[in-house]
């Protein structure tokens, strides 16, 4: 059904199996920091109506690999599509970012709250079986999912938050609500991933952006325990290809070697944590993958390629895999696309000269 697969340096990486040089991508490689997404965008009419057509998902996730030689491709697509999917009556305002018609606050709300119908997000598994024909097998496809707990956090606040007042009052005063709601989302979670992978999805990543918001034992609690339960049902293979799954959270060093045993292949890390010091941890076990400042991409040529070898040369040996070059979050908006030229030129250039050199 699909063409075969040309690089396969990213999935190898994440399996910690040898690899020429380390693969790159981007979080949000696909947005607003690109002239053809804007102009796609303005096509559209929203960023819904973007999201939710396969032909526009396909275009806008293709248009930063027509543009860079970039490891992988992410599908477009937005970690609030399974609240949108319960009926919660998603909005995207402008200058204010996603905002719901309907949060679940009461007990009344959680006893409303189901899992959505799968048929309801076909648009995404559309989009992802589309992208893969599209790529034509030049790189990889990662699909994705928000974790429990940060679905959760916009379902609670009913929008973005700086406090997560609202939530948090429910995990302090009503913990076992909040826990249905954590429970739906996280079974809600693991069929919109499996569904994605049927699709064509060759690698899943699990974003838990709002995870580092939480203190140590209440991420355990109510964030990781959730994020475990998906993993544990995902499909790690499909069609004879092994599915890695990446977790990320933002703010999660701290907690590295927990987030490394719960079964995932590889741990995402923002710029907090250094790379050798996350390897030392947890041993090996899983592969990472980030990890450089954002905000890098605004210094100048020769000040982006002196962090992107840093950030090589932090996580060790090129050649035995492991490593996935990544930002430490999303990109921003207002980045140069000239810069992200340069960070992904230096990631393939010098790691295949460290590979070389040992």
């Amino acid at each position: 059904m699909f063409a075969p697969l040309q690089n396969d340096t990213f999935l190898r990486a994440l399996l910690r199996q040898k690899v020429d040089y380390t693969p790159v991508w981007l979080m949000r490689q696909a947005g607003r920091y690109l002239a053809e997404y804007n102009a796609t965008r303005k096509q559209a009419g929203s960023f819904l109506g973007l999201a939710k057509n396969p032909q526009y998902a396909c275009e806008v996730t293709l248009q930063p690999i027509d543009r860079y030689p970039l490891d992988a491709a992410i599908l477009f697509s937005d970690i609030l599509m399974i609240p949108d999917a319960m009926g919660l009556g998603l909005d995207f305002v402008a200058g204010e970012g996603p905002q719901f018609a309907s949060p679940v606050r009461t007990e009344s709300d959680v006893a409303k709250l189901t899992v959505p119908d799968m048929n309801d997000l076909r648009y995404v598994f559309d989009a992802v079986t589309l992208i893969r024909k599209e790529l034509n097998g030049r790189v990889p496809l990662i699909g994705f999912a928000g974790s429990p707990w940060t679905i959760s956090c916009y379902m609670v606040e009913g929008q973005g938050s700086k406090e997560y007042r609202t939530i948090k009052t429910m995990m302090y005063a009503q913990p076992d609500l909040l826990k249905q709601i954590l429970s739906i989302a996280a079974q809600s979670t693991v069929l919109y991933l499996n569904e994605q992978i049927k699709a064509g999805a060759q690698a899943v990543m699990i974003f838990d952006s709002w995870g580092g918001v939480l203190a140590d034992g209440k991420y355990q609690e109510f964030s990781l325990y959730y994020i475990k339960q998906v993993v544990d049902s995902l499909i790690r293979s499909h069609e004879g290809n092994k599915i890695p799954a990446i977790v990320f959270t933002k703010g999660g060093g701290l907690w590295v070697e927990e987030i490394a045993s719960i079964g995932c292949d590889a741990v995402g890390l923002d710029w907090t944590m250094n790379l050798a010091k996350a390897r030392r941890l947890t041993g090996d076990k899983v592969a990472f993958q980030g990890n450089i400042d954002p905000m890098a991409l605004f210094g100048t040529e020769q000040s982006i390629r002196a962090e992107a070898r840093r950030v090589i040369d932090d996580f060790g040996v090129v050649g035995a895999g492991g490593h996935v070059f990544n930002l430490g979050h999303g990109i921003s908006q207002f980045t140069n696309p000239d810069h992200v030229a340069y960070l992904i030129d230096e990631v393939h250039t010098y790691s295949r000269q460290m590979h070389l050199s040992t």
